[in-house]
């Protein structure tokens, strides 16, 4: 595609299919000239965004087929919910294999599947059909967590050793929307929906620059999850009205909290740990992530609410609440933090950059489909590690068939 813009269309027009079409700001070499969602007025919405920043002619589609059969559209971004996974990647293969249209490649959100097997289902759809394929994990893309990493190997692990140490957390007060609530619709609760970023995040700063995936290797995980807030009769019951009575934590919830440990052995067969902490009970400023990594002379930390500027509202300051500081802002008054650029501070600017330049250049991005599998599978191992109470062997048996208890709505936290 030498000398050629790449036209995108995004699968998605909710918060996150948005969230990458502010980052389209920062991107260059492509266009949004494409949007399908669950409703037309959704796509209408996120297609205006895209032709108000600038940032492409975007126009909704009626279906995934009818998108991928306008030859100005070259690749598509899925930004649909989780439980729609496996129905849009069999619609973009068969639109690409019946010859209705061309692609040139396919980026997914996370998580690639709710389950290892849909995870699986997903990249072999993407192979089958020729496509190159990028997994959009935009954690590992973050300017902080980059340019940190490379100051830490190409100094600290220089001269001293390598990191054997990285932890990630991710929390804020719960999710937007109330499918995300609903362990079979989303696949789990905050294991699923958060602790993809984490393990993932963390296992990419334990790994030299340039090195592969399968430089670090799993051999175990232990796992714990509960639901220390919203199966409170009070958030419970927030919870139902806010679904209209199909979300019941006091019967059916998802964990809150989560908590894993992955042991990795490295190539020499050194041990490396991975500490990855996520929860929906976080009551602060907003969306809270933070890394840190430890090595035998160095140390690295990285808060997003730290970053830029704060500004304090007294009490006479009154108004609507909303999310114009941070994401998942939970106050409008006192000591705020401010995040002046989420789209990118949270690595989505650098993240679609390269995806877009791998398709363009015809390359398979550096974070795929095998990663999206290996994040699924380590997410699974976990649910099971915390659902028998014990360490386990990774891979276990049965990885590839086994449904989290929470997914199947059997789950209970322990008393």
């Amino acid at each position: 595609m030498t000398g050629k813009r790449l036209g995108v269309g995004i699968v998605g027009g909710g918060f996150v299919g948005r969230f990458h079409i502010r980052s389209w700001v920062g991107v260059r070499g492509a266009d949004i000239l494409g949007v399908v969602s669950r409703t037309r007025r959704s796509a209408d919405g996120a297609a205006a965004l895209a032709r108000q920043l600038g940032v492409g002619e975007a126009k909704a589609y009626a279906s995934i087929t009818e998108m991928v059969a306008d030859p100005a559209i070259d690749a598509l971004w899925i930004c649909a919910p989780n439980f729609t996974r496996i129905p849009v990647m069999e619609e973009i293969a068969r639109a690409v294999q019946s010859g209705k249209g061309k692609l040139v490649g396919v980026a997914c959100e996370k998580p690639l599947g709710r389950t290892a097997a849909e995870a699986h289902r997903v990249r072999t759809l993407a192979q089958d059909a020729g496509l190159l394929d990028g997994y959009l994990e935009n954690q590992v893309f973050s300017p902080a967590v980059t340019r940190g990493r490379d100051i830490l190997w190409s100094r600290g692990a220089a001269l001293t050793g390598p990191p054997y140490l990285a932890r990630a957390a991710e929390e804020h007060s719960g999710p937007h929307e109330p499918w995300f609530w609903d362990g079979e619709l989303q696949g789990g609760g905050v294991l699923n929906d958060m602790m993809c970023h984490s393990v993932e995040v963390a296992r990419y700063l334990l790994t030299p620059p340039g090195a592969p995936r399968e430089t670090l290797t799993p051999v175990r995980v232990a796992a714990h999850t509960s639901c220390l807030k919203w199966r409170q009769p009070r958030y419970a019951d927030q919870l139902k009205a806010a679904s209209g009575g199909k979300t019941d934590y006091r019967k059916r919830p998802s964990e809150d909290f989560a908590r894993a440990l992955v042991e990795y052995r490295d190539a020499d067969g050194n041990e490396r740990i991975v500490e990855a902490t996520t929860s929906w009970c976080f009551v602060g400023a907003g969306l809270r992530l933070s890394m840190e990594v430890l090595g035998p002379e160095y140390s690295m930390a990285v808060n997003t609410l730290d970053a830029g500027p704060k500004v304090f509202f007294s009490r006479q300051v009154t108004g609507e609440s909303g999310e114009d500081l941070v994401e998942k802002q939970n106050a409008e008054m006192g000591l705020m933090p401010v995040v002046s650029d989420e789209e990118a501070e949270y690595g989505y600017v650098a993240e679609n950059r390269h995806m877009v330049q791998a398709f363009l250049t015809g390359r398979r991005p550096a974070e795929n489909f095998d990663d999206g599998v290996a994040v699924t599978e380590l997410l699974m191992a976990a649910y099971l590690s915390a659902e028998q109470g014990k360490t386990i062997a990774f891979p276990p048996d049965g990885l590839a068939a086994y449904v989290p208890a929470v997914a199947r709505g059997t789950w209970q936290p322990r008393p």
